[in-house]
């Protein structure tokens, strides 16, 4: 077989390749982006940072029950936060749920639309899937080292890897919402002389809110489940203790970690639902 190594094709060099091209010429576009997503991460930790705790979990244990109405999930939402508090953890898990707010945020507003798109065209979504497939199944580490290479250390290439890693979800489930909507609803729509616009902003896309509401909280735990890459690459967050919990073999703080990241994974998924608990 060694025949057939002889003739390795060189996709290593080629990627390197390109990745050199775009830090010679492109280097300003990536600094323009870079500066805009950390510009919207430190707005996010700002608004959680400044003011008292206090006054964030009882701000967040309102919009709980504004939502829900909810006795339970609000005393949840309100005794988690503050568990957090307790445990020490106020800041880092601050930062964490800033950088995943940014990263949904970016998701939704990309994956959304190009779900869209895609229900109207499917030889787009056909083109669409191996990409989409390569997303969530290549080793993050593997494309965040040009990430590295083309911003540095920090908050960005992580946002950038949690962005890669979660916005198959939202693009999919649109997608799916969007394509499952009955012909009979569309045909009655268009007998009264609606537009494609007009069945696409009041048929189609209510009907498929369910899954668009399924890909954020999708989403929103896709980019959760990354705190630990985004230790890896210099951002802040819950990722760093962990980080150092497993380096010392520490036990009682890999579990206190864990058990924060847990309650703010149930906040988040719950809060966003349409069902309350």
């Amino acid at each position: 077989m060694d025949w057939i190594e002889e003739y390795k094709i060189p996709i290593g060099p080629w990627s390197k390749a390109i990745v050199n091209w775009l830090t010679d010429n492109m280097q300003s576009f990536f600094d323009g982006i870079a500066y805009v997503i950390d510009a919207l991460v430190v707005a996010v930790a700002w608004i959680l940072q400044a003011p008292h705790p206090l006054v964030v979990i009882a701000a967040t244990a309102s919009l709980a029950w504004y939502m829900h109405r909810s006795v339970a999930l609000t005393g949840f939402v309100f005794f988690g936060l503050l568990l957090i508090i307790n445990q020490g953890y106020w800041s880092e898990t601050t930062e964490t749920v800033s950088l995943v707010l940014s990263a949904t945020t970016i998701s939704m507003l990309i994956g959304v639309p190009v779900g869209i798109l895609a229900s109207s065209r499917p030889w787009l979504y056909r083109g669409l899937q191996p990409l989409l497939d390569l997303m969530q199944t290549i080793p993050t580490f593997v494309y965040l080292i040009p990430a590295l290479v083309l911003f540095g250390l920090g908050t960005v290439p992580a946002l950038i890897a949690t962005v890669v890693f979660a916005l198959p979800a939202p693009i999919r489930l649109t997608y799916l919402g969007i394509s499952s909507t009955p012909v009979s609803l569309t045909e009655t729509a268009e007998a009264f002389g609606a537009t494609n616009t007009d069945i696409l902003l009041r048929v189609k896309l209510p009907w498929a809110m369910p899954q668009i509401y399924a890909g954020l909280t999708q989403t929103i735990m896709l980019s959760l489940s990354m705190v630990v890459i985004a230790a890896l690459v210099g951002a802040d967050g819950l990722g760093v203790p962990t980080l150092r919990a497993l380096n010392q073999v520490n036990i009682s703080k890999g579990f206190e970690v864990g058990f924060v990241i847990v309650i703010i994974a149930i906040i988040l998924d719950r809060l966003l639902k349409k069902e309350s608990v």
